[in-house]
């Protein structure tokens, strides 16, 4: 699998992201600065991993939308590569408009970070084919904004087209239904606000992680 991993001015899991996908799948990450307009050619895929991207001025994620390199992401998107924006990386492919709905500050106004139990909602996206019979995932979450908000109209939408791919079991940002993840339309881009990249071994708590990336390698062979 060839995948690149954007890192923008206060991203602070770019090497995490890398690691996992190399320790999860025996690829290597390309490192890619957001001031690049161009990807390297012929990527499965590519990651907008968490952070503080531009110090989280304005809104989380709004000025990191506007960075050259996003142009080129979204014309990968347009071509059916895999995007896969983690925790602030969920934040900038909402901002971009690349996924419906938008993170707010979370319900208790409280900055969270532990490891949280999931039910995978959708195991037929190309992120989740690898889970099988699995319907259970733990990951980690560490943000101050990660309540997803949509309007009643668009999560009706989400949920009638199987684009929740993960929900909260214990919701600890108020996201709206406890949605955790969502996909596009097309099913190639995937915004996940716990860390599939803190969780790829045994030795981090979970290995359930791992299997996200493992997934979009099968895809992508």
């Amino acid at each position: 699998m060839k995948s690149a991993v954007v890192v923008f001015p206060g991203s602070n899991c770019d090497r995490d992201c890398a690691a996992a996908i190399e320790r999860s799948t025996g690829s290597k990450a390309e490192m890619v600065w957001h001031a690049e307009s161009e990807l390297p050619p012929g990527l499965d895929l590519i990651v907008l991993p968490g952070g503080f991207s531009y110090g989280d001025y304005l809104r989380c994620g709004a000025m990191a939308a506007l960075s050259p390199v996003m142009g080129a992401v979204k014309q990968a998107a347009d071509r059916g590569v895999a995007v896969l924006g983690i925790c602030n990386g969920f934040q900038i492919l909402c901002e971009a408009g690349m996924l419906p709905g938008a993170l707010l500050r979370n319900a208790g106004l409280k900055y969270v970070c532990k490891a949280v139990a999931l039910d995978l909602v959708n195991g037929q996206t190309r992120f989740t084919s690898g889970y099988g019979e699995q319907r259970e995932a733990v990951m980690t979450v560490g943000n101050g904004e990660g309540n997803f908000f949509a309007d009643e109209e668009t999560l009706d939408r989400l949920e009638g087209e199987g684009r929740v791919v993960f929900r909260y079991r214990d919701n600890p940002n108020g996201s709206a239904r406890g949605i955790a993840a969502i996909v596009n339309g097309p099913g190639n881009v995937l915004g996940i606000m716990p860390h599939p990249d803190r969780a790829y071994e045994p030795d981090l708590g979970s290995a359930d992680g791992a299997l996200l990336f493992q997934s979009v390698a099968a895809a992508a062979a």
